[in-house]
């Protein structure tokens, strides 16, 4: 099941600078605040800052679809004509992300829950 675009990562390269910029826009304070990663809940939605975003090739914000079953999302995905950018992967405490890339070079993340 789709629960929609409930996560957007930006890609950053100066996390001090971004979160400071961030907290302003948000009008909130981090929930979590570590080096690897500093996220903000706004509502239903995560707003997250990924100093290594770059490095794995983001060029921009990267939506994240809330899904119930990351599996079986993604090889719709691929079944569909989508290219695997990245391999599920557990990010820590048991959420799964992953992504595809479209035919217009579009990236879409899956994220699933623990």
């Amino acid at each position: 099941m789709n629960q929609g675009i409930r996560t957007i990562i930006y890609p950053v390269k100066d996390i001090a600078q971004a979160k400071a910029l961030y907290s302003k826009l948000l009008g909130v304070e981090p929930y979590s605040d570590q080096a690897y990663y500093v996220g903000y809940r706004v509502g239903d939605q995560e707003i997250g800052l990924d100093p290594n975003g770059h490095k794995m090739g983001l060029t921009g914000p990267l939506d994240y679809y809330h899904v119930s079953d990351i599996k079986k999302s993604l090889q719709l995905l691929l079944d569909a004509g989508g290219q695997e950018l990245q391999a599920i992967k557990d990010v820590g405490g048991g959420k799964l992300i992953a992504s595809v890339k479209d035919a217009d070079n579009n990236v879409i993340g899956l994220i699933q829950a623990s």
